[in-house]
């Protein structure tokens, strides 16, 4: 009655405390509810205000710290990922989310001034490339590659750096630079003329002048013949053919000197470089540069990650070229695993099992402690318990008795069946070619002992992994498909093996494959296959009685074991990043000579005397037409009309138009960028120029048709090369019209 009165007591008590024990923190537990059926932003400041109110609730504040840390740093991911695709206002609304909830949190100070950087950097991308539009080469290559030094990976200017790589490589025969007197078109007939005669002549038909070193032989005999080329063109000529090099000192200024090695040294500007590189290994970059470009200066901080080399300006923009195309992020996959188990267990175990055998013989009195008889019964116990002579005595007669193993007799009556399923799923995120190693399992130790004379016995422990363990290596493709060299082991402790001087060893069974596959992004492999199937089968029967059928099971005992597993293994790959290649990665790019690396290639403007020399199908450039000239009051006058802008894919029509008095037409040669635009009127010409007829009469107007070529983009230019017009049985040659140019645009 006591002790049922204690426990009636007591029970109220510890219900008590159990439920004051639940209800010890209820802000916590009014918290996570909040968060669960509100939304963060209240929830949070529901909270904060619970921590203000009660600071020395512990468990509250840290539950406080890690939600505010989660829902910050889920604003700061999607400000980042706004601001990359160019959408200020998203990020700033993620920013200012995040500034509500943590207000002096330092990332979120960084993303506003990352987003004015951003738009800073957008608004000079803008302006290099309606400088590129305009032709201004040099102002567009400065804007870009300012961008370009803060944000490598800038959408904008990257695209006008690859425009200009792309004329850069086209080969275009007088960029924009070279206005002035160098384009001043002039017709020069040498020969065996000095050199100085030849320096007058340009000098007083463009207004140019000439410095000349002490070692340049000013008596140097000259043959040179060019009709209708610009003064710079002429120059070239002139200073390859007499191994000679120029350096302009401003737009009306040219210094000549020998192209020696000694004279390069003298005259020719250095410049340095800083690549603080983001991927590429420095020693790798500075090995390239050393061997391609064969620069001797380079510096390397492997700490910063930084290289730096001094040489001529080609030299380095060279140099700019072949690092942009190494320091590129090395792609990445994500490689969702599952690895199942599948193992099923049954156990079959009936009947009766009566003893193996029957003895007569003595049952060894002096081992035992006790003997108990009953009728005609005498069974032999130790001390413990325990049967010693694990026998039972028959019947007595007197020494020698006859007896049976003990127990006498068994019935089995057991059945088991057991399924499980074992489930591995990791992701693992691993770089190109590099090999990711899973183990999920047990490290087993086993003890070695090593017995040394006069020293004694030492004991050593090594571990054995026992478990799943799976190795990949994945290959990225540049077509996003994935290949993997798999490994896998499944291994499990079979039994126990006791070996020498009490050590213990395990016998381990081990499932393995190896395979390599190839994946496309998102692409689920199934390696299955790996079953173990056992089935196993005893009886235990009396002789004779066991084998009568239907009769017999009542003096048998029948085993039937049966088990099965089988590994099945799922790998996906998801492809993170991806190799992004430069625009002109595989194109062909200009190197210069073996003299001057980087060097522009040797290429003349249209109409020149080196005109004629062959460029490949890649290099179609819209050739700069002659400045044009004062126009004549008794000819007619070429204009030029076409639309602003077109879109990719669309035709449209470019006018040829002549005023003034009346003529008989003639040809005329129209020049258009072929890498932007198709004529549709003389379909699959070739060369960058279409020859046209204008036509006859009182102001005249020819339409020539031509299309944006699809996914062109750009700034598509026209002009006139040269144009005739038959009157009175002579051809006159008319002045070329303004050239135009068509924006091509989405």
């Amino acid at each position: 009655m006591t002790v049922r009165f204690l426990l009636r007591l007591a029970a109220p008590l510890l219900l008590s405390a159990g439920l004051l024990a639940c209800a010890a923190n209820p802000a916590l537990e009014e918290s996570r509810q909040a968060f669960a059926t509100r939304s963060p932003e209240v929830a949070l400041r529901e909270l904060r205000d619970k921590v203000s109110a009660d600071p020395r609730n512990l468990e509250l504040r840290g539950y406080y710290l890690r939600q505010r840390d989660m829902l910050v740093a889920r604003q700061l991911a999607l400000a980042d990922q706004a601001r990359g695709a160019g959408r200020f206002e998203q990020a700033e609304a993620a920013l200012g989310l995040a500034r509500q909830f943590d207000p002096l949190h330092p990332r979120v100070a960084a993303g506003y001034e990352a987003i004015t950087a951003r738009q800073a950097r957008d608004h000079s991308a803008r302006e290099a490339q309606r400088s590129l539009d305009k032709g201004d080469a040099v102002a567009a290559e400065r804007g870009a590659r300012g961008v370009l030094a803060a944000d490598p990976a800038h959408p904008l200017a990257r695209e006008v750096m690859r425009r200009l790589d792309e004329r850069a490589a086209a080969r275009d025969p007088l960029p924009a630079a070279l206005a002035g007197p160098l384009a001043k078109p002039v017709t020069v007939e040498f020969r065996d003329a000095p050199l100085r005669g030849v320096l007058e002549v340009l000098s007083r038909e463009s207004g140019l002048n000439f410095v000349l070193d002490k070692d340049v032989r000013p008596d140097a005999k000259v043959s040179l013949f060019v009709r209708k080329s610009s003064i710079d063109d002429v120059l070239k000529l002139l200073m390859v053919t007499q191994q000679l090099e120029r350096k302009l000192l401003n737009e009306r200024s040219v210094l000549i000197y020998p192209n020696t090695p000694a004279k390069q040294k003298d005259y020719q500007e250095l410049v340095t470089r800083s690549f603080y590189l983001a991927n590429a290994d420095p020693k790798q970059a500075m090995a390239m540069i050393k061997q391609m470009v064969k620069t001797k200066d380079v510096f390397v901080e492997d700490k910063l990650n930084l290289l730096v080399m001094k040489d001529t300006p080609d030299a380095v923009r060279l140099a700019e070229r072949l690092v942009a195309g190494l320091d590129l992020a090395e792609p990445e996959v994500m490689l969702e695993v599952e690895v199942m188990e599948i193992s099923r267990n049954r156990l079959l175990e009936l009947g009766v099992r009566f003893p193996e055998q029957i003895g007569y013989g003595l049952l060894q009195p002096s081992t035992t402690s006790a003997v108990t008889t009953t009728t005609g019964t005498t069974i032999s116990q130790n001390l413990g318990g325990q049967l010693l002579a694990g026998n039972i005595n028959l019947r007595n007669t007197g020494a020698m008795v006859p007896y049976v193993a003990n127990p006498g007799l068994l019935l089995n009556l057991r059945d088991q069946d057991g399924n499980s399923n074992i489930l591995a799923n990791p992701r693992i995120r691993v770089k190109n070619r590099d090999k990711a190693r899973i183990h999920i399992g047990e490290k087993l130790p086993v003890f070695t002992t090593t017995s040394t004379a006069n020293v004694g016995v030492s004991a050593s422990v090594n571990y054995l992994d026992v478990g799943l363990k799976l190795e990949v290596e994945p290959s990225v493709h540049l077509d996003d498909e994935v290949a993997i060299k798999v490994n896998l082991e499944v291994s499990s402790i079979v039994k126990e093996v006791l070996g020498p001087s009490s050590s213990l060893a395990y016998q381990v069974g081990t499932r393995s494959a190896a395979t390599s596959l190839r994946l496309k992004d998102g692409e689920t492999q199934v390696l299955a296959g790996l079953i173990s199937d056992e089935e196993r089968s005893s009886a235990y029967r009396l002789p004779g009685l066991g084998e009568v059928p239907g009769l017999g099971r009542l003096f048998s005992s029948q085993r039937d074991v049966g088990n099965k597993t089988e590994i099945v293994l799922l790998i996906t790959p998801r492809v993170v990043r991806n190799l992004a290649q430069p625009a002109l990665a595989v194109a062909t790019q200009a190197a210069g000579t073996e003299a001057a690396v980087g060097a522009a290639p040797l290429m003349l403007g249209a109409g020149g005397a080196a005109a004629a020399a062959p460029r490949g199908p890649s290099a179609a450039v819209v050739p700069m037409p002659v400045p044009a000239a004062t126009a004549d009051p008794g000819l007619p006058a070429l204009a030029l009309e076409a639309p602003e802008q077109v879109r990719p894919g669309e035709p449209f029509a470019l006018v040829l138009t002549l005023s003034g008095p009346a003529s008989e037409g003639g040809p005329a040669l129209l020049a258009y960028d072929t890498t932007l635009v198709e004529s549709l009127d003389q379909p699959g010409e070739g060369g960058d120029a279409l020859a046209v007829q204008l036509p006859a009469g009182t102001a005249p107007r020819l339409e020539v048709r031509f299309r944006a070529r699809p996914g062109a983009s750009g700034l598509a230019r026209f002009g006139v090369l040269s144009a005739q017009l038959r009157s009175g049985g002579q051809a006159l040659a008319l002045p070329s019209a303004e050239p135009v140019g068509v924006r091509i645009a989405p």
